[in-house]
């Protein structure tokens, strides 16, 4: 059976994931003389950079997301199919997946990347993974709802399991997350929980290398790791999560920490596509790509975004797992599409690397800048600036701006519900 997409003369270019990179190449796309198929398991976007606060109770989910078929609307070239793709067959030039098969001419694989466990079975099933809005939301009501319980815990120990926080990774979303909660512990939980005393809670944050932010500059570690101690953030280096058995949190020298909850964001792998050819699998579960972004073994076949994995001179070890390479690698790859269908030849990808930026907080942000290295409250607002204009939706955008300001304004948002999904009738009926 075959999904239904009407047949046309156009060649059809599929591309997998809504991601950074699969909604811009689907944008560069849309004008052109191709039939665009975009594939995805949601019907919405998600701005992943901002999961955190949807955690930390700071922002909706709704505001992060934004409908496909509304950034589509009057597109007669572009497809949208809400399902999950089971395998590639490269032979015939098709995709299985639950509603059918999906023949293509071109295929783009932006499936992007997944928490990375590193094997570790007892971790991936008790931490708290933030790679989706749902699990974000998921772990928004697991906060909200180990702080309802400690209220009523009179056992010391047991009320710190459930009051205690350890995050794992000192990358931009660990350090983000910590700062977060360091600032609820402050500004927050005094106001909404007064008979709880806060000074009990501890918040860690865990980290393996001998420093916080790798990715960044020295002076963006030193005085990240100096904000989140200012925030009563108990900043570990060198060390790692070797267990989590739901209670404690073990470490490399066999130390434990108290804690109900782990917060893991200390990698990431390439989300899995079998039938492509296996020398085309490198470290880190990512596809190793040509400068055209065309996945090794294949010639009609590309990778765009995390899960690609490309060399250049100026990258030897491939590009960082970023949006911003995403959507620089979608914007190329559109144009070599629209190349392709002049009948010129595709012109080689180089990456141009804009800056790394993370926030601890209100006034307090780290920022490396092509020339420039900001750490305070100016970097603060241009990370304000920058994730802002990135966002999605006229209404997005505003109804973001207005949070902000109004938790700048009072330390305080109305967000803090514990909204847990219910299955209904219909849900068991599909079953």
């Amino acid at each position: 059976m075959k999904i239904n997409i009407p047949e046309s003369d156009q060649e059809r270019i599929v591309i997998v994931g809504g991601g950074f990179g699969g909604l811009t190449l689907a944008r560069e796309l849309k004008k052109q003389n191709y039939q665009v198929v975009l594939i995805d398991k949601n019907n919405y976007h998600q701005f992943q950079p901002l999961f955190y606060q949807v955690a930390m109770s700071g922002l909706e989910p709704s505001s992060i997301v934004f409908p496909f078929r509304k950034a589509f609307q009057g597109e007669k070239n572009i497809f949208i199919r809400v399902t999950e793709v089971e395998r590639v067959d490269t032979d015939q030039k098709q995709l299985h997946t639950p509603l059918g098969i999906c023949n293509y001419d071109y295929l783009v694989l932006a499936i992007g990347a997944d928490t990375n466990f590193f094997g570790n079975e007892e971790i991936e099933q008790k931490a708290l993974p933030m790679k989706s809005v749902s699990e974000a939301l998921h772990l928004r009501n697991r906060i909200l709802t180990d702080y309802e319980i400690a209220l009523s815990v009179t056992d010391y120990e047991k009320r710190q399991q459930l009051i205690d926080i350890v995050i794992v990774g000192g990358g931009p979303t660990g350090v983000e997350v910590a700062g977060a909660l360091a600032e609820m512990k402050r500004y927050v939980l005094p106001k909404d929980y007064p008979q709880l005393n806060t000074d009990e809670i501890d918040i860690h944050l865990v980290e393996g290398a001998d420093r916080l932010l790798l990715g960044m500059s020295e002076e963006a570690a030193q005085k990240a790791q100096e904000f989140l101690e200012g925030l009563d953030v108990k900043v570990q280096l060198n060390a790692m999560v070797t267990g989590f058995d739901g209670a404690y949190a073990t470490l490399s020298d066999d130390s434990k920490i108290t804690t109900h909850k782990l917060i893991w964001a200390a990698g990431v792998a390439g989300n899995k596509m079998p039938g492509l050819p296996d020398e085309a699998l490198v470290k880190g579960r990512r596809l190793a790509v040509d400068r055209f972004n065309r996945v090794q073994g294949t010639q009609d076949i590309f990778a765009i975004g995390d899960i690609a994995y490309m060399e250049e001179p100026d990258y030897p070890k491939g590009h960082p797992q970023v949006a911003q390479a995403a959507m620089q690698h979608a914007k190329q790859l559109g144009k070599n599409f629209k190349r392709l269908s002049k009948g010129k030849e595709m012109e080689p990808f180089s990456y141009k690397d804009l800056g790394s930026m993370a926030t601890i907080g209100r006034n307090r942000a780290v920022a490396d800048l092509p020339g420039f290295k900001f750490q305070g409250a100016f970097a603060w607002l241009i990370w304000l600036f920058v994730h802002l204009f990135q966002i999605l939706g006229a209404k997005n955008k505003v109804s973001i701006f207005l949070n902000w300001v109004w938790n700048y304004l009072t330390y305080d948002q109305s967000l803090r519900l514990i909204i847990r999904p219910k299955e209904g009738p219909a849900d068991v009926a599909r079953e």
